[in-house]
């Protein structure tokens, strides 16, 4: 049994994050809104985020957390449809040289651990396209 490690994250045949749109002005959040940021609307819809996008801006991590292995790539990822998510940059190695601002990426699913009765916690990242 898989279960997202994130209530946005859709998991299935076709992992997606799903994101709350305001109804109002258009602009996308995740996780629980009483008030929209930007307008301060109060009605949301769901809205499915687009798997591709690019890369806007990163930060390679070489200190966290003592059970977090570093390095690691710290992203912003601006969907094709316009959304911006904050992950991490996967499957690439966290050098400069490696990473470019502007490259596409795609969404994907990883398992990030498992419980001792089998359950696996699933997260997601974006890796180069």
């Amino acid at each position: 049994m898989q279960i997202p490690l994130v209530d946005y994250l859709v998991l299935g045949d076709e992992p997606h994050l799903r994101a709350n749109e305001c109804a109002d002005c258009g602009a996308r959040f995740f996780g629980r809104r009483n008030a929209c940021a930007r307008c301060g609307g109060r009605e949301f819809i769901s809205a499915r985020v687009s798997g591709t996008g690019t890369l806007r801006t990163f930060s390679i991590v070489h200190r966290a957390a003592p059970t977090i292995p570093t390095p690691y790539v710290s992203a912003i990822v601006r969907t094709d449809d316009g959304t911006s998510v904050r992950s991490n940059l996967i499957n690439v190695k966290p050098h400069p040289d490696q990473i470019s601002l502007g490259m596409r990426v795609k969404l994907e699913t990883y398992v990030a651990g498992t419980d001792e009765e089998g359950k696996e916690a699933v997260a997601f990242g974006y890796a180069p396209a």
